[in-house]
């Protein structure tokens, strides 16, 4: 299949419903409104290829680019390529489940994570913190430093509560999914959890959310879900 046809066949599974939800979260136009549940067929028949991906996220339709990172060849990728990614990532839909996802699948995330989690801009931190979330909840403990996943830690204690609001998020996951993926460290993530307490979130034009780490990582703990790992990181 080529871009052509790839966009032709998201086009079609398009659902004004799903255009107005995705809308609603931050995506601008051009975009469709495909479910992702809806591209799994043409994903399997088309597989990994990098060459189509690229052609489909430099469209700036938000389907197109979010297929791309489904079908996107991690591994063929360099840091300058996700960083080229990252800057065409408008949107946290973008930024933490396109790019961050496709960076966990390679050798250099944590490098590249790091980066961004250092930049101080909204959507490279909060893409850095959910890149992590999905390394700890797929790859194995012994691949991380505990030193280190200790004292980001102590930095979100620190600084979660002044942090733009996206990043908010990500930092507050990445609590949970220490607490609840990492095991040598799950009692520091509860502690760093209560000690953070709620975090607000100011959204536009609604009211503020609260995100509350600890009770999520106990309903995971009374579910004995402690230690659960993803087999695959992208869907």
């Amino acid at each position: 299949m080529d871009v052509q046809m790839v966009m032709q066949e998201l086009e079609s599974l398009g659902k004004e419903r799903t255009k107005k939800i995705y809308e609603s979260n931050g995506a601008r136009e051009p975009l469709f409104g495909v479910a992702t549940g809806a591209m799994k067929p043409m994903a399997k028949i088309i597989k990994k290829n990098q060459s189509l991906a690229e052609q489909l996220y430099v469209t700036g339709n938000y389907d197109a680019m979010y297929f791309a990172g489904i079908i996107a060849d991690p591994k063929a990728m360099a840091e300058a390529d996700f960083e080229r990614w990252m800057d065409a990532a408008y949107f946290y839909m973008l930024s933490d489940y396109v790019v961050a996802v496709t960076l966990a699948e390679t050798d250099i995330a944590q490098d590249v994570a790091d980066k961004w989690i250092a930049s101080g801009e909204e959507l490279r931190m909060s893409a850095g913190w959910s890149c992590y979330c999905w390394l700890l909840g797929n790859r194995p403990d012994e691949e991380f430093s505990e030193n280190k996943i200790a004292n980001m830690l102590e930095i979100i204690e620190n600084t979660i509560h002044h942090s733009p609001e996206r990043t908010k998020y990500a930092m507050n996951n990445f609590i949970y999914t220490v607490g609840t993926s990492y095991l040598p460290l799950h009692d520091k993530a509860v502690e760093t959890a209560k000690a953070v307490g709620p975090v607000e979130v100011k959204k536009d034009k609604k009211k503020s959310s609260f995100l509350l780490a600890s009770e999520r990582i106990q309903k995971q703990a009374d579910k004995g879900q402690l230690g659960f790992k993803r087999k695959y990181v992208r869907c």
